[in-house]
């Protein structure tokens, strides 16, 4: 009996943490399709003045590494490939 009122506990437990991983999962782009490149990187440099570098390498970086950071600017702990990968200067390559 006493494994039986446990059985909801481990259901409920077991869903969290399915549900959990699965957002840690998205996060780091496991779902993430080379076609989802070109509107995560529009939305990416669409707060620069400089449009064009910025689209030519967010694309590089987006179809190597799988990822495109949140927002406009910064969070590229995020993406660790977009955020680690330096030119030959060692100045981030990805915008």
């Amino acid at each position: 009996m006493a494994s039986l009122k446990c059985s909801p506990l481990l259901l409920v437990l077991s869903l969290l943490l399915l549900v959990t991983f699965s957002d840690m999962a998205e996060a780091y782009g496991s779902r993430f399709r080379p076609s989802d490149c070109k509107p995560r990187c529009t939305y990416r440099c669409s707060a620069t003045s400089h449009k064009k570098p910025c689209m030519f390498f967010c694309l590089k970086c987006c179809s190597k590494c799988l990822c495109v950071p949140p927002g406009v600017y910064g969070n590229k702990q995020v993406c660790p490939c977009y955020n680690n990968w330096k030119t030959k200067e060692g100045k981030p390559k990805c915008p």
